[in-house]
């Protein structure tokens, strides 16, 4: 039986992060399609190429990271509990895979569509991503796990 602590362990995150890119790259198509249109100087074989690689890179690191959660037992969602640090596999290289994903998958998507406004919105849903989650996921870890998040912390970059 858990207690009401135990229920309220977890980052002091209250809107969900996946839902950033989604309004951006509503936004992105909006904005191009209907206000000021921002296409990308790409075509053929070169557009269609780039936005492959930034979906595979994406998916790879998503599919990487929700491995690593389901080996481990722990669910990814950030106002959850987290029972141990993960900095294994794809957590050995960016501390926040997943939200990396989400903005490569972003950014595929702007070049599939040639679409610079979705593509341009990248680096603002991150900074979105960081004032509504990141900082508050790392201060729950450092708080909950003290040296063995900060080491891991200094040793491990929050982006690539």
């Amino acid at each position: 039986m858990s207690t009401q602590a135990e229920s309220n362990d977890g980052a002091a995150v209250r809107f969900p992060p996946p839902f950033v890119p989604l309004i951006a790259l509503a936004l992105g198509v909006a904005v191009h399609r209907w206000a000021l249109p921002l296409r990308i100087p790409l075509e053929g074989v070169v557009r269609h190429g780039l936005a492959a690689l930034l979906i595979a890179l994406a998916v790879f690191l998503m599919l990487a990271a929700f491995g690593l959660f389901r080996r481990t037992g722990q669910d990814p969602k950030p106002w959850l509990t987290t029972p141990e640090i993960i900095s294994t596999g794809v957590y050995r290289f960016t501390r926040n895979p997943m939200y990396v994903s989400m903005g490569l998958l972003q950014a595929g998507i702007g070049v599939a569509l040639a679409n610079g406004w979705v593509v341009m919105l990248v680096p603002v849903v991150w900074v979105v991503i960081y004032l509504i989650a990141i900082r508050y996921e790392e201060a729950y870890l450092e708080e909950k796990f003290g040296s063995l998040y900060t080491d891991y912390k200094a040793s491990v970059r929050r982006w690539i």
